[in-house]
C-alpha cells in the first residue's frame, strides 16, 4: 500500500488553483493505484503550535545532549507528531499559493516547526546534516496570480522574484527527499479565461505525472 499526504497551504478551497490541480493529480494516482491511502493535512483548519520558550529550551538541550524537563518533553512530542505525517508518506503533495513572492506564514510555521534535528534531519561533526526523509516523492504544485518565468512588457516580476519554488524545493531536499517535482499554474489574475486555460493545461500535466510516478514506485 501507497500512502499519499497532501498539504494544503492555501485557505481558499474549492477556489484554489493549487488545491484544484493537486486533486487532479491525486485522483489519477488513486485510479493507477486503488491500494492508496489519502491523508491531507490542512494548515488552516486548526491552530499549529507555537515554537514557544518550552520548545526552543528542548531544541537546545537536544542539541547540547542534556535531558529534557517534562514540559520541554511535551513540546518535542508535539513536534515529533506533527512531522510524523511527513514520515508515514510515501509520496507527498504541496498545494502552495504565492504570498508576497514567498510561501504563505502557515506552511512556513509548518517547516519551522518540523525541521529539527532527528525529527527531519540529523547532524554529525564529522559528515555534516542529513534529511531523514529518504526514498520518498514529492510533487508541489505552485499557484501564482502573474508570470514569474521572464520580465514582461506589462511589469510582471520577473523570475528571481521568485522565492517559492526555490523555498520549497530546498527544504525538501534538506530533509531528505531527493525525488522533487513541480506544477505551476501561472496568471490566475489575468481574467477567467486565462485562469481556466492555465488550470486545465497544469491538470493535465500533473495527471500525466501522476501516471508516471504511480507506475514508477509500483514497479
Amino acid at each position: 500500500m501507497t500512502t499519499l499526504l497532501h498539504i494544503e497551504a492555501s485557505p481558499r478551497k474549492t477556489r484554489s488553483a493549487s488545491i484544484e490541480v493537486a486533486r487532479g493529480f491525486i485522483e489519477r494516482f488513486r485510479a493507477a493505484r486503488p491500494d492508496t491511502e489519502v491523508t491531507t493535512l490542512d494548515l488552516w483548519s486548526g491552530a499549529l503550535p507555537e515554537f514557544g520558550a518550552e520548545a526552543l529550551d528542548a531544541k537546545y538541550a537536544g542539541l547540547a545532549g542534556a535531558p529534557l524537563t517534562p514540559a520541554q518533553e511535551n513540546a518535542w512530542r508535539t513536534l515529533r507528531e506533527l512531522a510524523a505525517h511527513l514520515h508515514r508518506a510515501d509520496v507527498i503533495v504541496l498545494s502552495v499559493p504565492l504570498w508576497n513572492f514567498g510561501i504563505p506564514y502557515k506552511l512556513k510555521q509548518f517547516i519551522d516547526l518540523v525541521s529539527q534535528k532527528d525529527i527531519l534531519f540529523t547532524f554529525d561533526p564529522a559528515r555534516g546534516l542529513a534529511g531523514m526523509l529518504n526514498g520518498k516523492t514529492a510533487v508541489a504544485v505552485y499557484a501564482r496570480g502573474l508570470d514569474y518565468d521572464a520580465q514582461s512588457a506589462s511589469g510582471t516580476p520577473a523570475a528571481e522574484f521568485d522565492l517559492q519554488r526555490p523555498y520549497v524545493e530546498k527544504w525538501l531536499k534538506f530533509i531528505g527527499v531527493a525525488d522533487v517535482h513541480a506544477i505551476v499554474v501561472q496568471k490566475t489574475l489575468f481574467g477567467p479565461d486565462v485562469d481556466h486555460g492555465a488550470r486545465e493545461a497544469a491538470a493535465d500535466e500533473a495527471r500525466e505525472l501522476a501516471g508516471r510516478i504511480a507506475q514508477r514506485r509500483g514497479g
